[in-house]
């Protein structure tokens, strides 16, 4: 009966009963084409008609075309192309009440007055699962749908000494795999720092796994993991950056406060401004956030200010701030700001021989959005102004498509066949050895880069725009080839891949200048001294007396490795002791050879003290009391010694044979200019 009335009204008004479904292809042809496509599949029993931009004419005729049609659905594309404009007001016009809206994620959302408020924010960009979101204090009856675990988990790693004093670090993820920058620099200074102190790393869980943290615990007293909330007010509703609400756990709050109470903790470390308000002593800006909004200068004004205003606040509450550079150090302009720059493991990052071929090297996770930013810039401006037969390798990290579409909008990440796009791989050495070029197209950033070094430590040379190689000392046409504009970026790379002898020497340039300056065993040493200067000392140096021989010679007898003196003997030279609480637990010995010129007879540290920073600070004290040249020897066998003077800046400068006994060795003669 419903059926035969339906079909005896719409018979008076003149149209068919039976509903059509009009997709309208208002964007991009491909997302047009795809839209259609699913609709079809949603609706397979009603007819279907697309509409294209060559088909539109006159609103006029649209409407005399589907006269006699009964519209049920209208699916419109939405997107920032203004080129279609004309288009959506039609659909609009012919069916007011039908709109089904799909951007460019291709996520769809039915435009109705009863929610107009969420069909404005889809049609802003808004993502499908958040535009029904509310801000508290504009609902404040609604329900918190936040979700903040409760779970902790804490693993033991080594075991905790009772002389080692105690460090937390606090990280918004786990250091591991390597995924990123950040992970590079926290794992590697975690390590450095593990010298001389017993680590307490607070980190965010997320889809780690038992291989994941073996490294990781081998420099780590304890590991203790939360589970990572979910953020679920609008991000564009609050005063503090959405990034803060994100990592806001009060699992992990009460998780700091028990551990640093129940060991002791004597400091803290904060990775990453957005955990700023956990709170301690030192906070490591691996970016000065507020400078990342300010370059974008793409209506971000409202995410510039949140963080400036949080960023500068929380900046003058901590007694130290680290900046991966010089230029970030001047930006902020505060007297508790520190550089410690990224670094590179040399010893694990070994050039070798380049082979022939035109391929380009991209290393740029997608979680840090410059990289896409760089990604875009390059692909859709440089990469059209290059010759055929160049190949493009880009490693986009872990789930790149979920950080496009969260960044972009867009559904694809657009490659080509001489574009092969990789997520996370975790070893990039072969892919820098099978490179010629390693490219840093960045144009919005704050710190420094770490895949610059990197690139530069495996002897490829590297085309950067300025902003790609900020804070790093670089200098155009030596070490590095700098190029801002499309076009010269497209020419030097042109230009150095035609060019073998130049590539090489920029290359090798490169190389030199991250060993001399970007080492991670020097950068540690600049962390560790960092620490100890917050921390109250607990090593005491003064000059040797009699009464302290017999310990003197106690600590000797357990150090065969050194030199074997008379103890007596020590006190005609200048010999000064350290004392930790009141204990004599090594020594150092030294004698002025000529003006501005000393030798160091011998460095010794008792057993149970050893890797507490003894030796490092007798060191410290010896090169601050005399300023000039100090050199000393050291058994070719002492690998240990060895690689705390290479910390120091002492460098090989020849041998000594047979010059020590018991067993008989050479002695490594090694120099420092202080």
């Amino acid at each position: 009966m419903k059926a035969a009335l339906r079909q005896f009204i719409f018979r008076i008004l003149g149209k068919d009963p039976d509903a059509i479904v009009v997709s309208f292809a208002s964007g991009d042809a491909d997302l047009a084409k795809q839209m259609f496509a699913e609709i079809q599949q949603l609706e397979p029993a009603r007819r279907h008609v697309l509409v294209t931009p060559d088909e539109l004419g006159p609103y006029g005729q649209l409407r005399k075309r589907f006269r006699k049609q009964r519209i049920g659905l209208a699916p419109v594309l939405f997107t920032d192309d203004q080129r279609y404009r004309a288009m959506r007001r039609a659909a609009f016009l012919l069916a007011p009440t039908k709109i089904l809206a799909y951007n460019q994620r291709l996520e769809r959302h039915h435009l109705r007055l009863r929610t107009v408020i969420a069909s404005w924010l889809f049609l802003h960009g808004v993502a499908l699962d958040r535009i029904f979101l509310r801000p508290k204090w504009l609902v404040p009856w609604k329900k918190d749908r936040s979700i903040y675990p409760s779970n902790v988990q804490e693993i033991a790693g080594r075991p905790v000494a009772a002389r080692r004093r105690r460090i937390a670090v606090v990280s918004p993820y786990f250091p591991f795999p390597l995924s990123h920058g950040g992970a590079v620099r926290i794992f590697n200074l975690l390590r450095e720092m593990a010298g001389e102190f017993d680590i307490f790393l607070f980190a965010f869980r997320d889809r780690e796994t038992a291989a994941d943290f073996a490294p990781v615990l081998e420099h780590c007293a304890r590991i203790i993991l939360i589970g990572e909330p979910r953020y679920r007010e609008p991000r564009w509703s609050t005063l503090l950056p959405p990034e803060v609400h994100e990592f806001r756990s009060p699992a992990m709050r009460t998780a700091i406060e028990r551990v640093r109470r129940e060991y002791k903790i004597e400091a803290v470390q904060v990775e990453y401004t957005m955990l700023a308000p956990y709170r301690g002593d030192v906070l490591v800006e691996h970016d000065i956030t507020y400078e990342l909004y300010r370059q974008i200068r793409d209506g971000s004004w409202w995410d510039y200010w949140r963080w400036r205003r949080f960023e500068t606040k929380w900046i003058g509450r901590y007694r130290k701030v680290v900046v991966m550079s010089e230029q970030d150090r001047v930006l902020l302009d505060r007297p508790n700001v520190a550089v410690i720059p990224n670094g590179v493991d040399l010893e694990r990052f070994v050039p070798e021989i380049e082979r022939p071929g035109r391929r380009l090297l991209f290393i740029g996770s997608f979680r840090h959005f410059p990289n896409i930013v760089a990604y875009r810039f390059f692909v859709e401006q440089v990469w059209p102004l290059l010759r055929e037969n160049i190949q493009l390798t880009v490693v986009a990290g872990p789930d790149p498509l979920t950080y496009w579409h969260q960044h972009t909008g867009l559904m694809d990440i657009p490659v080509d066949d001489g574009i092969r796009l990789l997520e996370f791989v975790s070893d990039v050495r072969p892919l820098y050895v099978e490179a010629n070029l390693a490219i840093v197209p960045t144009l919005v950033s704050a710190g420094t880069n770490l895949k610059v070094l990197e690139a530069m430590a495996m002897d490829r040379a590297v085309v950067s725009t300025l902003c790609g190689c900020a804070g790093l000392d670089l200098e155009h046409a030596v070490n590095v080839w700098i190029a801002d504009a499309p076009a010269d970026f497209a020419h030097a790379i042109e230009a150095l891949l035609a060019d073998d002898s130049l590539r090489q020497q920029i290359a090798a340039a490169g190389r030199r200048h991250v060993e001399q300056n970007f080492g991670w065993r020097q950068i540690g040493e600049r962390q560790r001294t960092l620490l100890r200067e917050l921390l109250p000392a607990r090593i005491h140096i003064r000059a040797a007396k009699a009464s302290d021989l017999d310990q003197i010679r106690a600590i000797q007898s357990t150090a065969p490795e050194a030199s074997q003196w008379q103890p007596s003997d020590y006190l005609t030279f200048d010999c000064h002791v350290a004392l930790m609480d009141d204990q004599v637990t090594g020594f150092i010995v030294s004698r002025r050879v000529t003006e501005g010129e000393r030798e160091v007879l011998n460095v010794a540290v008792h057993p149970d003290f050893r890797r507490l920073g003894i030796a490092s600070t007798l060191l410290r004290h010896e090169i601050a009391r005399c300023p000039g040249s100090h050199f000393l020897e050291v058994r070719e066998s002492n690998a240990g010694a060895r690689r705390l003077y290479e910390r120091f800046g002492f460098e090989i400068v020849g041998a000594r044979p047979g010059y020590y006994e018991n067993p008989n060795e050479p002695g490594i003669v090694m120099r420092i200019f202080s």
